[in-house]
């Protein structure tokens, strides 16, 4: 039986952190989670080979990026009740 590569461990790793984002309640969390899992994606899409894996977590990163940045740039708006 033939031992994982070191890029094999990254993508279960991104697979993991891509999973834990998605229990998240907090919004900035699962973004950043999601976030880093989406990059780590891109580097194990490049590294086997797999454009198409690369290029959609790359695109979820920048999606990410951008909702994190509008995230903290908008002041946090209390629910009044």
């Amino acid at each position: 039986m033939e031992s994982a590569t070191i890029w094999e461990w990254i993508g279960y790793l991104a697979s993991v952190l891509v999973a834990v984002s998605l229990t998240m309640s907090d919004i900035k969390k699962l973004r950043w989670w999601n976030l880093l899992g989406a990059i780590l994606f891109v580097a194990y899409g490049l590294a086997i080979g797999a454009l198409p894996v690369a290029l959609v977590n790359a695109f979820i990163a920048c999606i990410n990026v951008y909702y994190l940045n509008k995230l903290y740039r908008e002041p946090q708006q209390d629910e009044e009740q």
